[in-house]
């Protein structure tokens, strides 16, 4: 520290001139720059502008990092030329750090650093000085800016921030194969000194890895390491500042090499013979035994795949790899028979699935090992001598018939009786059986070919030292066919001549089926029966192929005389015992042109040269009658209609009701309509004026015409009498019809009260009296009216 202060010191008397310097300047930099010049005004001594000296100059200052000292480390020193020592200047600092890391003595302008700075978290600071005049307070200098530098120490060791690490290199690499490149971070200054200059070197791992010293590249430094004698290698690295040299600090990290595995070593089997034991009864497909070659390598290259070498018992197995084990899995590929063979001997071969060309010099990557298979004997059951018995029987055959046999033997050493029955499930309605010793089969039911022509079940052995060992075989029985149904005509039965045909001429070919199953080369022969050869219309021409033509005797035929022929025919079969039948032929006459065709038979024979089919005729009929329907129903409504004008015509002599909107006059008011037409004749109408009502006009009324005697009304009333006695329509029941008018001959003369001579006081009601009480009471009401008629009051 004495060193320094004197260092300090010699400087600043070697620059002495007014101009402030830093007292710690950086080595390499210059200690003084030249002087600029600023305009001040200095109140109270000049008048004038001038120019002066400036009075700031100095370089950066620096202190030094991680400083650990008692006292305040010393940065340096500001001095103004106007400072005379007096005490009237005072210094003071302003920016980063301003009192809190650095001070100023603002008599002296020294600055003091009053706490550990630390570079890598701050590397410099900048600041801002000025001179005050103490008294005036006021600036004698412009505020200048400076700034103070953190000297860097090497505090800081390098580390691997990405460690630690992980990698992976082939096995058998040449020496000098990359493995990966690591970097430690230093953060001291790379700029100042060698804090920062990081070596790297291998503490662990060696002589396995090398590690390049600048670039920090893991190589590999020895050749064809083996996975399979080490896999995990763990490295242990060194970053070294200071270039490496002592007093230098360090860090370390952990490197994880693995070698990953290739396909350089063959798949070995442990051992050179393989014995397996198996069962006679092992069924085809399932595994009997399983081998293994060991291969050292791993994943795909460990892969093995077995193959059977061609040779003695290859056949009888099979070998196919488990995936998950790598083993041989041996499988039966034929049954085995004890007494048939009872050991297997056959090479298998291991080689690998995945080859790597770079170890074919090696050798060959398979192994051979020999497989010894012995047979073991099993108690088995009984053998049928065949897969399938097929058998035939006729139909109708008597019951308890033998048909056929089967046989099944034990084949094991200590050989054992067989004993056979039918599975029930197969052969429900029994219709066989068989013999449990001899193992014969007979008919159990009549059987009928017509009805079942083959018949399918299983029979089961067993053997009588062990039931529980049994074997199945299926019997199938065909029923053999027995003529017992004639033949008969195929369609059609109804065929059709001529009028007009001419004798000798086929008018019809007939065939014949029969309901047996027909043997190769069946014959059906065709005749006319015994009965109708005598003077036939028609015969029979068997043609010798199954087949026959109906052929014409008469030279025409007439509808007229005789429509249908009925001609017998008799067929029989060649079959044993022959068998026939008779079938009778329908033969219609029709009408046919020159060429033979046929005009008509029937009523739709008369269409069918139109080419209309039935559907076509019944369709026309049905147009037919919905237009006669429609027709009928017109004509009715136009005589309902006739009717109906003639009935509302303003001649009808029926009453005519006439509204109006006033109120009528009662029984007294007969003006309110013309009632001329209800009169008898025989009255003269009196047409008086309405008293209802005050005419418009004075006019006298209309003068009508006695009728005396009106012979058109009467000959209408008879006509409508008439026509309601003759219709069937009208009901049964009596209908009140009301006529105004009863014509001359009339007893009772007219009904109507309007044309009635007499008044209410010349009529007499006790003729009622006598129809019955219920009428008495009526003729009471109205006397007792009459009574009291206020008209009678005198």
């Amino acid at each position: 520290m004495l060193t320094r202060n004197c260092l300090s010191l010699l400087l600043w008397v070697l620059f002495d001139g007014g101009l402030l310097t830093p007292l710690q300047p950086q080595p390499q930099q210059t200690l003084a720059t030249e002087p600029r010049e600023n305009v001040i005004h200095l109140p109270g001594r000049r008048s004038h502008l001038q120019r002066v000296k400036r009075g700031w100059v100095w370089n950066q200052f620096f202190v030094l990092e991680e400083y650990m000292g008692s006292e305040p480390q010393y940065v340096g020193k500001l001095h103004s030329d106007l400072d005379k020592g007096e005490g009237t200047v005072k210094y003071t600092l302003s920016g980063d750090g301003a009192g809190t890391v650095f001070t100023i003595d603002e008599t002296t302008g020294d600055i003091h650093a009053i706490r550990s700075l630390d570079r890598e978290e701050k590397p410099f600071y900048t600041l801002r000085a000025q001179a005050v005049d103490i008294e005036t307070r006021k600036p004698l200098e412009p505020e200048s800016e400076f700034i103070i530098k953190v000297q860097d120490i090497n505090d800081n060791e390098p580390k691997f921030l990405d460690g630690p690490y992980i990698a992976s290199v082939p096995e058998m690499s040449p020496v000098g194969a990359y493995v990966l490149q690591v970097k430690a971070t230093d953060a001291d200054d790379p700029t100042y000194g060698n804090s920062a200059r990081v070596v790297y070197s291998i503490l662990q791992g060696q002589p396995y890895f090398s590690i390049d010293p600048k670039t920090g590249v893991i190589r590999t430094a020895l050749p064809n390491m083996d996975r399979e004698v080490k896999e995990q290698y763990q490295v242990l690295i060194q970053a070294k500042d200071m270039g490496g040299q002592l007093g230098g600090l360090a860090g370390t990290t952990v490197v994880n090499i693995t070698l990953t595995d290739v396909n350089d070593n063959p798949p070995r089997f442990p051992k050179s013979i393989f014995h397996l034991k198996v069962p006679e009864s092992s069924p085809i497909g399932s595994a009997i035994g399983r081998i293994r070659a060991v291969d050292p390598d791993f994943g795909q290259n460990a892969e093995i795949e077995y193959n059977i070498v061609p040779g003695d018992g290859g056949n009888f197995f099979d070998i196919v790899t488990d995936e998950d084990t790598q083993e041989g899995v041996i499988k039966l590929k034929k049954p085995l028979d004890f007494e048939t063979k009872k050991a297997y001997t056959f090479k298998v071969e291991a080689s690998n699935l995945h080859l790597d060309h770079r170890f074919h010099s090696a050798g060959p990557f398979k192994d051979t090992a020999t497989v010894k298979i012995s047979v073991l004997d099993v108690d088995e059951p009984p053998v049928f001598s065949k897969p399938l018995y097929t058998m035939e029987v006729y139909e109708d055959t008597p019951v308890g018939t033998i048909i056929g046999a089967v046989t099944a033997q034990d084949l094991d050493v200590g050989s054992s009786a067989v004993r056979y029955f039918i599975d029930w499930k197969s052969d429900g309605d029994s219709y066989f059986t068989i013999d449990g010793t001899e193992g014969t089969i007979a008919t159990n039911e009549l059987l009928d070919r017509e009805s079942t022509a083959q018949y399918n079940f299983s029979i089961i052995a067993s053997k009588v030292s062990n039931p529980l060992l049994t074997s199945r075989v299926n019997i199938l029985i065909n029923v053999l066919d027995v003529n017992e149904f004639p033949p008969e005509i195929s369609v059609p039965y109804e065929t059709a001549v001529c009028e007009n045909a001419k004798p000798g001429q086929i008018i019809q070919t007939v065939s014949a089926a029969d309901r047996d199953l027909s043997p190769a080369g069946q014959q059906f022969s065709f005749k006319l029966s015994p009965e109708a050869a005598i003077k036939p219309n028609f015969t029979v021409r068997d043609f010798r192929n199954n087949t026959a033509g109906i052929e014409t005797r008469r030279n025409g035929y007439s509808r007229r005389q005789q429509e249908l022929y009925f001609l017998p025919v008799v067929i029989e079969d060649s079959s044993y015992p022959v068998q026939s039948s008779t079938n009778t032929m329908t033969i219609r006459v029709c009408r046919c042109d020159s060429d033979g065709t046929i005009l008509s038979c029937n009523v739709e024979a008369i269409f069918l040269p139109v080419g209309l089919s039935t559907g076509a005729l019944i369709a026309i009929l049905l147009c037919i009658v919905i237009l006669l329907a429609i027709i009928v129903l017109y004509v009715a409504l136009r005589r309902q209609k006739k009717k109906d004008s003639l009935m509302t015509s303003k001649e009808d002599i029926r009453d005519n009701v006439i509204h109006y909107d006033d109120e009528g006059g009662g029984e007294e008011d007969t003006q309110a309509f013309d009632i001329g037409a209800l009169r008898n004749p025989k009255v003269i109408d009196d047409n008086n004026i309405r008293r209802d009502i005050k005419p418009d006009s004075l006019c006298l009324p209309r003068q009508r015409p006695p009728v005396e005697d009106n012979t058109d009304i009467r000959d209408f009333i008879n006509q409508r009498l008439q026509e309601n006695d003759l219709d069937p329509a009208a009901p049964p029941y009596d209908s009140l019809a009301t006529y105004a008018y009863e014509g001359n001959g009339s007893v009772a003369d007219s009904l109507s009260s309007i044309e009635s001579l007499t008044t209410e006081a010349d009529q007499d009601y006790n003729y009622l009296t006598d129809w019955g009480p219920r009428f008495k009471v009526l003729a009471d009401m109205f006397g007792e009216e009459e009574s009291y008629n206020p008209d009678k009051v005198t």
